[in-house]
């Protein structure tokens, strides 16, 4: 039995890969660290195959079950999870809720169709990873975190006001396309209202 399939408890965030374009398996390589139930669609199966991950479900329509059904025994325990009509994302929820995950990490999913994600917010933490920027959501409209230096990017609809505040202090920010913030090390507090997004810079390896 592969290290990779000791009972899971759930408690980690799944890892759902629907792209790999503009994706390295550096990026990918932490948030497999505590063993993750992996779910990819069935585009990028060979893909995340040839990085050495083991995956734990595909999804996958009936075509490509059918045309790939030696992958259940090259892969086992893999198993395919039909999807119908293209809709990989929802069956990927459901299957997420279904099983009573509590975070799921998504990987190739387009930050800018992300408040398309804020109804399953109330079941899932999700985070969205595109390309070369993680995406979180602040659900309860304030965040206090502590950052490196950097630049964030602050993904709400358009003209949304934030609050950002740092030691060097306080202004009002009115959310364009493509709000990006400089931030200087240490705790800064966002603060809006309703569901907003926060873009950070992946580590680069």
């Amino acid at each position: 039995m592969s290290s990779h399939h000791f009972v899971k408890e759930q408690q980690e965030p799944a890892l759902l890969i629907l792209g790999t374009e503009g994706i390295s398996y550096d990026q990918i390589a932490p948030l497999l660290e505590w063993v993750p139930t992996v779910i990819v669609v069935q585009e990028e199966v060979y893909r995340v195959i040839s990085w050495g991950i083991k995956i734990d479900l595909i999804l996958a329509d009936l075509n490509f079950q059918k045309s790939n059904i030696r992958l259940l025994e090259e892969q086992y325990p893999v198993k395919f999870l039909g999807v119908r009509d293209g809709q990989f994302l929802e069956e990927a929820f459901q299957y997420l809720i279904a099983t009573k995950h509590t975070a799921v990490n998504i990987v190739g999913f387009d930050h800018k169709n992300v408040f398309a994600l804020e109804e399953k917010l109330s079941f899932l933490d999700i985070t969205v990873i595109d390309g070369a920027m993680r995406y979180f959501p602040v659900k309860s409209g304030k965040i206090k975190k502590w950052f490196p230096e950097t630049s964030v990017h602050i993904h709400a609809p358009e003209g949304t006001l934030i609050s950002f505040g740092t030691q060097e202090g306080n202004s009002i920010l009115q959310v364009v396309y493509a709000t990006m913030v400089d931030v200087p090390e240490g705790l800064a507090t966002l603060e809006g209202k309703g569901v907003f997004w926060v873009g950070e810079i992946l580590d680069k390896k």
